[in-house]
């Protein structure tokens, strides 16, 4: 191409619709099985209920934001634990980085929102338009009553996916079926009607106009997953050194009979009609390409009909691809490599260490702040003190009592501002539920017992029912 040839090429191109064709075959049947999988558990999880005792909600997940928790079954994480949500990202991090490096664009093609949503939305259209060539003509066709029939009952029924899907978004937020109530009634909160009407823009978009134009010019995971993946990962790969070269069945039966070389492909551009994204992948790797295996499930068809083994399109490794054009021996498909093995390493590492985070953690928390003006205060009997602020934290759903003692320089002694000391001056600090409760701590020590400036002090705090202690250490200032 000539540079004034590609001077006038326009800087824009619009989009062709694709029109996927219907297919039958495994992968189609195990993306059906993904796709009621995932959008079961995304409409109907916040329904679920998991008892956690009194005060406590009962949804078994649920983000509550005024109450700043969130909750997962048995799992309660407070706003000062973040970095679990850390370490969650890091592991789907690892996990999309391990399914590339094993298999490409596997999440793309049968656990990625936008495909699951869109292969929704074409069995609706199908169901309602037809098939690839019905859905063409009806296109094609003038405005009659039929068609707008057809075209207002599909929009119909997207726009009441996408907004059940808004809606189930906003159930995560608050308990589902009381906001159902309420949304019925239109009684909740504005927030939720936003949400909602933005989540449901929002679906009806992205998987009932833009499908493909997703994957291809808004999504960054195709270009990242390029700089992230190896020879040695399986994709989705047409075979050139069985399917050519391409001709007739009819013509490869001549060809074969003359001891011509002919190839498996006939041309019959199958795998190019029930492509989501309307690519040839004949073509070899495409950017395009979301390795939905649907191209496999038509081509095995088409060599069934033809009686020719399957396997024409199949899974297979850039190595084995290069190594068959070059008439070279090919190699087994090895998941367990060095690439592998470091991603599923880091998995395990975040993830243990998670777990052993939320088998070992505290249901009670203290930290202590001393005062700085002044440091420290000296008595008319000699004796000092110093004055901190302690900060209880109660996780649990029920009242608990803390008794506050120290320990550090001999005869110390700790009372607590409002609170009146026992006999064994061990103070009684009762936090409520799922809160925290800050007070004033006065903690004395005889001059003599003050051999330094400054000397560690620890408090302890001891629930008297559960047993549980939690300590806050700091320093007690003196004279010197």
């Amino acid at each position: 191409m000539s540079n004034t040839e590609a001077d006038d090429l326009p800087l824009y191109a619009s989009a062709k619709k694709v029109y996927p064709q219907k297919v039958d075959g495994l992968y189609r049947r195990i993306k059906w099985g993904v796709l009621l999988v995932t959008l079961g558990i995304y409409y109907f999880l916040p329904f679920v209920r998991w008892d956690r005792g009194p005060n406590l909600p009962n949804q078994a997940v649920l983000v509550d934001l005024v109450n700043r928790r969130f909750y997962f079954f048995p799992i309660e994480v407070w706003p000062q634990e973040v970095y679990y949500f850390t370490g969650l990202l890091v592991i789907a991090a690892m996990v999309l980085f391990l399914m590339n490096a094993i298999a490409g664009r596997i999440w793309c093609g049968y656990l990625c929102p936008q495909t699951v949503w869109t292969d929704l939305y074409l069995a609706v259209e199908r169901l309602v338009e037809g098939d690839r060539r019905e859905r063409i003509r009806l296109d094609e066709r003038k405005m009659d009553i039929d068609k707008f029939a057809r075209k207002y009952l599909k929009h119909f029924i997207w726009l009441m996916i996408a907004w059940w899907t808004g809606g189930a978004w906003v159930l995560y937020f608050a308990d589902a079926p009381t906001l159902v109530r309420d949304l019925a009634f239109g009684e909740a909160p504005a927030a939720a009607y936003i949400w909602i009407g933005i989540l449901t823009f929002t679906t009806y978009a992205l998987a009932g106009f833009m499908r493909d134009q997703v994957c291809t010019y808004m999504c960054p995971w195709p270009r990242i997953q390029a700089a992230l993946t190896d020879d040695e990962a399986y994709n989705v790969t047409y075979r050139y050194d069985r399917g050519e070269p391409r001709m007739s069945v009819k013509a490869a039966a001549r060809a074969r009979a003359a001891e011509q070389a002919a190839g498996d492909c006939v041309d019959c551009k199958q795998c190019v009609a029930v492509c989501p994204t309307g690519i040839d992948i004949r073509h070899g790797a495409q950017l395009e390409c979301i390795q939905c295996s649907l191209c496999m499930d038509a081509c095995n068809t088409v060599m069934t009909k033809i009686g020719r083994p399957h396997g024409l399109i199949g899974w297979d490794t850039d190595f084995n691809v290069k190594a068959r054009i070059a008439k070279q021996p090919t190699k087994p498909f090895h998941p367990i490599r060095a690439r592998t093995l470091i991603y599923f390493a880091l998995i395990v590492i975040v993830g243990g260490g998670m777990v052993y985070q939320l088998a070992t953690r505290s249901t009670a928390g203290i930290s202590a702040l001393h005062d700085r003006t002044p440091q420290f205060v000296v008595k008319s009997d000699g004796s000092i003190h110093n004055a901190y602020t302690i900060r209880l934290s109660n996780k649990r759903p029920d009242t608990r009592p803390f008794a506050l003692t120290v320990e550090g320089p001999t005869g110390a002694q700790l009372e607590v501002v409002n609170v009146a000391p026992t006999s064994d001056w061990r103070p009684i600090v009762n936090v409520d539920p799922d809160s925290t409760r800050e007070v004033r701590v006065l903690i004395t020590v005889p001059k003599s017992s003050l051999t330094e400036k400054s000397v560690p002090v620890t408090i302890k705090a001891s629930d008297l029912f559960a047993g549980e202690v939690v300590i806050a250490k700091d320093h007690f200032f003196g004279p010197g």
